[in-house]
């Protein structure tokens, strides 16, 4: 996550103020350590000082947020992140145990994330300070506004401005606010699906109430997907996935409509 104020355009990662060939440069590097690469800037746009960069790994039974600073964005280029790419701090800069929330509002992508997310940015930002930045498209536009909480890398969808806040004092306190909640980005669409009913239908709010076991896709085309529960038992759940009925519009900007794929639970304990 790299800090870069200024508009960013569609795809923001090449569209930006810095030169080309330095964004495909930072991109490529991005994708050589298996990173993902995402911009920031502070909501409204206001500048920071420049410099600000995370590493986070947002592995479900391992997160880390680690804080770099930067003199620019081409110093990027020159941090190892070899240790990065096994799942390990890159011992670049310092271990950031503060949360992190990022709001995307690349509105040049859907004018949905940019009038509802700067809101949301401005919202928290009052209240959470240099804790809060705008970012690049992180997915799933229809969800507008859009909040990822690091560092365990946790999407929240369709938050409102005056519900901004308790969603991410909630996190804070290690929990889950289910009406919001999308899932986690370590997990496959399957399986955040799984992972949302089972917490639904449990009650199970708090961020590490389940842990990943194992999925595996049968022949009838349902993805059973087991976790271990807050004491260690084991729930498990099969999701199916079909097209939405009727047709809707994915972004502002959707000219078409589409039927978006939704998933039922088809059995579960």
């Amino acid at each position: 996550m790299l800090e870069l104020s200024g508009p960013w355009g569609y795809d923001a990662l090449v569209d930006n103020r810095m030169p080309p060939e330095l964004s495909l440069a930072l991109r490529a590097k991005a994708r050589a350590a298996n990173a993902r690469l995402v911009l920031l800037r502070r909501p409204g746009r206001q500048e920071s000082g420049g410099g600000v960069c995370y590493l986070a790994h947002t592995g479900p039974r391992r997160s880390w947020l680690e804080r770099l600073r930067l003199a620019s964005p081409e110093d990027l280029l020159d941090v190892d992140l070899t240790r990065f790419d096994e799942g390990e701090p890159a011992q670049a800069g310092w271990i950031d145990r503060r949360p992190l929330y990022l709001v995307c509002t690349n509105g040049r992508r859907d004018p949905c994330c940019a009038e509802r997310g700067r809101q949301v940015a401005a919202r928290l930002a009052e209240a959470l300070g240099d804790r809060v930045w705008e970012c690049t498209h992180i997915g799933g536009d229809r969800f507008a506004a859009n909040i990822v909480c690091f560092p365990d890398g946790i999407y929240f969808g369709r938050v409102a401005p005056d519900g901004a806040l308790d969603i991410a004092r909630g996190y804070e306190d290690g929990l889950i606010d289910l009406d919001h909640y999308r899932g986690r980005s370590a997990y496959g669409f399957a399986t955040q699906a799984a992972e949302t009913f089972l917490r639904r239908r449990h009650g199970l709010r708090r961020v590490n109430d389940l842990k990943l076991v194992g999925s595996r896709s049968g022949r009838d085309g349902a993805v059973k997907v087991a976790f271990a529960g807050p004491s260690g038992e084991r729930l498990q759940i099969a999701v199916r996935a079909s097209r939405a009925p009727g047709g809707r519009r994915l972004t502002c900007h959707s000219l078409d409509e589409s039927n978006p794929p939704e998933y039922a639970a088809i059995y579960g304990s």
